[in-house]
């Protein structure tokens, strides 16, 4: 194995690896001793690729979990987990509804575009396991919300999906600047009451298209 730091590691006799999959046996793995948990670096992203730790460890900590699993007390309390963030999610998903609807702030005429709008964006971006800027819980859910809408706005509004962008550091970052400018200023337009001609305003046309 390669370290972070450059070195080479062998793995240890006796251990082996737990591959991704049973989040519960992984912290528990974790928890009772040593163990090295393998990354693939591929561009920006990282990938778990599982955990090594002694083998007879692994088998002891699975056995005992297996246990826990075929008692009806065991079963219950994870249906009860469930159940708590089914709520949890519901709620989540109207509060962020909400607060993009407040970022939206458009002028009552263009209410029920901001109606359409916010759910769409609160559709997309608040599924658990999205990886979106929504489930971050860095930052308030007001600045969670205005750079969903932007990001959203982004894709549907702009040609930054087919846009050819230069390798160059920087340069991605100063194209995503430039389109926000543009979001902000159509946002503008619904802020202030404007008139909107469906035909020819990108966010009509991706509002109408889904």
């Amino acid at each position: 194995m390669l370290c972070a730091d450059g070195r080479v590691l062998n793995v240890p006799e006796h251990w082996s690896l737990l591959a991704p999959g049973d989040a519960a046996l992984s912290r528990r793995i974790k928890a009772d001793g040593p163990t090295w948990t393998m990354i693939e670096v591929k561009g920006n992203k990282r990938f778990s690729r599982g955990i090594w730790a002694p083998a007879a460890r692994i088998e002891a900590l699975r056995a005992e979990l297996l246990v826990e699993r075929m008692d009806p007390a065991y079963q219950r309390k994870l249906d009860a987990g469930r159940k708590r963030r089914a709520e949890e999610q519901v709620g989540y998903v109207e509060d962020f509804r909400a607060a993009v609807l407040t970022f939206l702030a458009f002028h009552p005429v263009h209410r029920e575009v901001a109606e359409v709008m916010a759910k769409r964006i609160a559709d997309h971006a608040t599924p658990v396991g999205s990886g979106t800027v929504a489930r971050t819980e860095r930052i308030p859910i007001e600045e969670r919300a205005e750079a969903a809408t932007i990001a959203w706005m982004r894709h549907q509004t702009t040609g930054y999906d087919n846009m050819v962008i230069p390798r160059v550091k920087g340069e991605r970052r100063e194209v995503r600047r430039m389109l926000a400018q543009r979001s902000v200023q159509l946002l503008t337009r619904y802020r202030q009451g404007q008139a909107i001609d469906a035909n020819s305003c990108a966010l009509a046309r991706a509002l109408h298209n889904r």
